[in-house]
């Protein structure tokens, strides 16, 4: 993996997007102190991961979801909770609150004194994410945190995640489902071996498509196509049947001149609106194109 350059800003949701093997739990479990890196600098809440104290003191003020959760099987829900309370020195009070909370509200308070051994997939998911927040952790390291869980789940999941960030924790988010990142994270990374693109979920779109804007006519002369092409914030026009394909920097301020100059060429509008892409086809795009060059 190369170097990379990352900031994540207190109270943010990030999202670490890449393939498989392309650095993100290696990332995470140098970030969390799992793991000692081999160069650079990194540091968690203030505090460098090469120190042996602040590391210390790092892994006591994360959380971290992995993909395996490592329960004791033979050991009720509510003991495998206590027992990480403990390795956390929590106060017994507040444990138990933190801990009656959160079964709760992952919909585990009756099974809290089951033996987790026979559990699903998804309710071992919901025990990791309970044991993952117990502490109050102020940063959280989630590995796919909606992996197998119903949607009803996911849902809470979800939104315990904009609870977290309301509270000023920070998130840090890695997830193959890129809908939930686009929904829920402030910035993302895209990774492959190295970083490819680093923005606002809205901005990393615009960095792959540009912003197009499509206006259906009933039907396009070819002195309104080149009125279009003439304007001087138009960098690119396609048509497609009735269809207009504009490139254009902020569709806001250019539709209005744009709209004006085809209705003033005769031109009959049907529709206006801007070409949209998903951050899965955005994602694609820069991953492909690293991969074909």
């Amino acid at each position: 993996m190369d170097s990379i350059d990352l900031e994540v800003g207190e109270g943010e949701v990030f999202g670490l997007l890449g393939p498989n093997g392309a650095g993100k739990t290696t990332t995470v479990r140098m970030l969390a102190c799992l793991i000692r890196p081999t160069g650079g600098a990194a540091y968690v809440c203030g505090r460098s991961v090469y120190d042996p104290a602040a590391a210390r003191e790092i892994r006591g003020m994360v959380g971290i979801l992995t993909e395996t959760s490592g329960f004791y099987d033979e050991l009720s829900v509510y003991k495998n909770l206590r027992f990480y309370a403990d390795l956390y020195k929590m106060d017994h009070q507040k444990a138990q609150q933190n801990i009656d909370y959160y079964l709760r509200l992952f919909d585990l308070w009756d099974v809290r004194n089951s033996r987790v051994a026979g559990f699903s997939k998804g309710m071992r998911q919901k025990l990791a994410l309970t044991r993952c927040l117990v502490h109050e952790p102020r940063v959280v390291f989630m590995d796919e945190p909606t992996s197998g869980l119903d949607p009803e789940s996911a849902r809470i999941v979800r939104d315990s995640i904009r609870s977290l960030k309301a509270e000023g924790r920070t998130i840090f988010l890695c997830t193959h489902n890129l809908d939930e990142a686009e929904r829920l994270c402030d910035r993302i990374a895209i990774l492959d071996k190295r970083i490819l693109s680093v923005d606002t979920p809205q901005r990393i779109k615009y960095s792959a498509y540009g912003r197009k804007v499509i206006v259906r006519l009933d039907c396009i002369s070819d002195r309104i196509a080149s009125i279009v092409h003439g304007m001087d914030h138009v960098r690119r026009v396609e048509s497609r049947g009735n269809d207009l394909l504009i490139d254009v920097d902020d569709p806001d301020t250019d539709n209005p001149e744009i709209i004006s100059a085809i209705v003033g060429a005769g031109g009959r509008i049907q529709y206006v609106g801007e070409q949209r892409h998903t951050l899965e086809d955005a994602y694609i795009k820069l991953v492909g194109d690293r991969v074909e060059h």
